[in-house]
């Protein structure tokens, strides 16, 4: 019913904290000269979550408009027009909450392997 409405909400939220990290390593960078170009800003790993949450929002949001759940005019979902506003909550208390959490945590182990690999490549270049 209105599950995407979570990971939608977490997208808007880590797409502003993006952009202000973002400025804050360019600030940054312009204070210092030393720039390791092996090593990925937190930003635009925060880029890789939020392209994810976009992404996956859009291709939910899509599919409750196939199956005509959301509609053009208000109050745009069936649920609270059809009285189901309790069971719409409860689907994005579970269905969504949980699509939420399951996206930032392959983020996470995304992010984690991304940290191994900068650090052996790190390594691998002070011993050369």
């Amino acid at each position: 019913m209105a599950c995407f409405i979570v990971p939608a909400s977490e997208a808007i939220v880590t797409t502003i904290t993006a952009k202000v990290i973002e400025s804050k390593e360019k600030n940054t960078e312009a204070s210092t000269e030393t720039h390791e170009e092996t090593k990925i800003h937190f930003s635009e790993k925060l880029g890789w979550l939020n392209k994810m949450l976009w992404g996956g929002s859009a291709l939910l949001a899509f599919e409750h408009i196939w199956h005509g759940e959301v509609v053009p005019f208000f109050p745009f979902l069936t649920a609270v027009e059809n009285g189901e506003t309790a069971d719409m909550l409860a689907e994005m208390g579970t269905a969504g909450v949980g699509m939420a959490l399951l996206v930032t945590a392959v983020w996470g182990v995304m992010v984690g392997v991304s940290t191994v690999l900068e650090k052996k490549q790190s390594e691998e270049t002070e011993n050369s």
